[in-house]
């Protein structure tokens, strides 16, 4: 009797997540909430100095050389990854999901959208890898503080000018179109062989890589690890995939520029005339 009521507990959260569009929603908030949270942690334990400057102001000390800082650096890109950009992924997951669960309502058969959502991730892993070493000899050249683990001004207003320059370019218009397209993309390349789907996954996660590797890139200008930032940059992101022109990536662009200048005359300013 006790088993009987314990499968009958456990029937409807089976069905459901035997749904993809309720999989890959779930799946998505799980391991978003899962970066956020280890974020929160890593903040937490190298601040003593109060929540709003363990937001603001992570430390990451002096000894920039050590195997176990490297090891965390690493894993925080790695959690960065999971908060800031699967929820921008969000739309194009859960276009996947709706197909497939079209599919699946007509008794054809379809890959899960965790397939889809593991190549996704190996692209975005890859970056933040990347994205790890670059910190890593950034430092070590004293481009960046360690203290604040952010860049000099100069440094900064040249990240920004970068970021802005790309925003007109077009590659960055051909990647942030197939973002914005995610249903033209599977209807045109649907299959249903998990191996396949896996590439659909590794090929989008490129477009996404394409279009926001260049805004991903400026957390090195604002702080690393600075959260607030963190927020509105995955949010811009994200507000820019769910457009449907390229009007919206324009615009950031003129904005990046004039922060760019606004760094750099900031900065001769305060040097000036020595």
């Amino acid at each position: 009797m006790p088993t009987q009521s314990a499968s009958t507990m456990t029937a409807p959260l089976v069905r459901a997540l035997a749904r993809p569009k309720v999989l890959a929603t779930a799946c998505i908030a799980v391991l978003t909430a899962a970066g956020w949270a280890y974020l929160g942690l890593l903040l937490a334990g190298m601040s003593g100095a109060g929540w709003f400057q363990a937001l603001c102001q992570p430390a990451f000390g002096s000894d920039a050389g050590s195997a176990g800082l490297d090891a965390l650096v690493l894993t925080m890109w790695c959690a960065m990854a999971f908060a800031m950009m699967l929820p921008t992924a969000g739309p194009m997951i859960l276009t996947y999901a709706e197909l497939a669960e079209t599919a699946a309502s007509k008794g054809e058969p379809a890959a899960s959208p965790l397939v889809l959502i593991a190549g996704y991730l190996v692209v975005w892993l890859g970056a933040a890898c990347a994205l790890a070493a670059l910190q890593l000899l950034l430092t070590r050249l004293a481009v960046i503080d360690p203290a604040m683990a952010a860049a000099s001004p100069l440094f900064s207003g040249a990240a920004f000018i970068a970021a802005g320059l790309y925003q007109f370019s077009a590659l960055k218009h051909a990647c942030v179109t197939q973002c914005q397209n995610p249903f033209r993309f599977f209807f045109g390349n649907w299959t249903s062989e998990p191996r396949k789907v896996f590439r659909l996954g590794v090929t989008q996660g490129l477009y996404c890589l394409g279009c926001c590797w260049a805004m991903m890139a400026l957390m090195f200008a604002v702080g690393v690890m600075n959260v607030i930032w963190m927020a509105v940059l995955g949010a811009v992101m994200a507000i820019e995939k769910i457009g449907a022109t390229t009007r919206f990536s324009r615009a950031l662009g003129v904005v990046f520029l004039i922060v760019g200048a606004a760094f750099i005359v900031t900065s001769v300013l305060a040097r000036w005339p020595v």
